[in-house]
């Protein structure tokens, strides 16, 4: 049974690369994921500068209404106090004269006793208006007192919140740099795969191409009414067989259009089918990938990276396992 090329020959940079796009999609969640956490916290900070900076302009206000009315109160105060020393002089001065000299001032007792009683409820109102304009005034310097305390720990809240606001912002902007670096990556293995399969898809043909000329020449062979020696038969999947193994060491690509590399071997495509996966004891993983004129029958050729390496392993017989 003929194993594809493209599965075998590709599966192992293929798994890599499955692994790493594996990989950068869980890096990518996760750091999904981060982002949302960082807008969240992102969006609480700014709402609370928001808040805090809501909170100082109505402080502001609060206190520019506040020296208005402190300016106003202490010029009704000034006002006030003025008419009440007026008041009181006056009242001082009617004080001097005799009773008798105001009652015969006036046209008559009722006359003069409504003078007086108007001048000393005019005392009394104005000892009433400065008194409200003194109670304001002490309120409002109170007051002023209590708003300048507040403005340095709301401004120092206010800088804070700025602070954090800008350091998430910055946290938020090198997240979604990351995750676009990431999905930059991802779309580059998935690129590389792509790449990989199309090329894997190239050599199957090819290969098929091969091992389906190896069977047309085997059934166009001349009957012979001799007994030949005998050839091997086509080996299956999950067998053991002997085979001669030749190292070499050759640049370029190989019969099916793989790039040659460690775990190349050339075969005889009527016994071990191109794209069969093997096992050489002393060499490792291999996959039936190439052909070659000196191939022929139980003898396979083992790629090397060196010459030295290839001379090292000479020929040997050994037992392989096909997969």
């Amino acid at each position: 049974m003929l194993v594809g090329v493209s599965a075998a020959a590709a599966a192992g940079p293929g798994d890599s690369l499955q692994n790493q796009v594996k990989s950068l999609q869980a890096r990518t969640h996760h750091a999904l994921l981060d982002l949302y956490a960082l807008d969240t916290r992102l969006h609480t900070a700014q709402s609370r500068l928001a808040a805090l900076e809501a909170q100082a302009d109505r402080l502001r206000a609060q206190q520019a209404l506040l020296e208005q009315q402190l300016s106003a109160t202490q010029h009704t105060l000034k006002v006030s106090q003025q008419q009440l020393g007026a008041s009181l002089r006056m009242l001082y001065k009617q004080g001097e004269v005799s009773t008798l000299a105001v009652v015969l001032g006036a046209q008559n007792l009722d006359e003069a006793v409504t003078k007086l009683d108007a001048l000393s409820s005019v005392t009394d109102e104005s000892q009433k208006v400065v008194q409200t304009a003194s109670d304001a005034q002490v309120q409002l310097v109170r007051i002023r007192s209590t708003l300048l305390d507040r403005r340095p720990a709301i401004a120092a809240a206010v800088d804070d919140a700025r602070q954090t606001t800008n350091t998430l912002a910055v946290a938020r902007a090198e997240r979604v740099s990351f995750i676009s670096q990431l999905r930059g990556q991802q779309q580059l293995k998935t690129a590389q795969i792509d790449a990989l399969q199309a090329a894997a898809k190239r050599v199957e043909r090819k290969s098929n191409a091969i091992q389906t000329s190896v069977a047309i020449a085997a059934a166009d062979a001349p009957v012979s009414v001799s007994l030949p020696v005998a050839a091997p038969a086509q080996a299956s999947v999950g067998k053991t067989l002997t085979v001669s193994s030749t190292g070499y060491s050759l640049q370029g690509r190989t019969a099916t259009g793989l790039p040659v590399g460690w775990g190349v071997v050339a075969v005889d495509p009527s016994v071990i089918p191109l794209g069969t996966r093997l096992t050489v004891p002393g060499y490792g993983e291999g996959v039936a990938a190439d052909t070659g004129r000196a191939v022929r029958g139980a003898d396979i050729d083992l790629w090397f990276p060196t010459l030295a390496q290839a001379r090292a392993w000479g020929r040997r017989t050994v037992t392989i396992t096909l997969h």
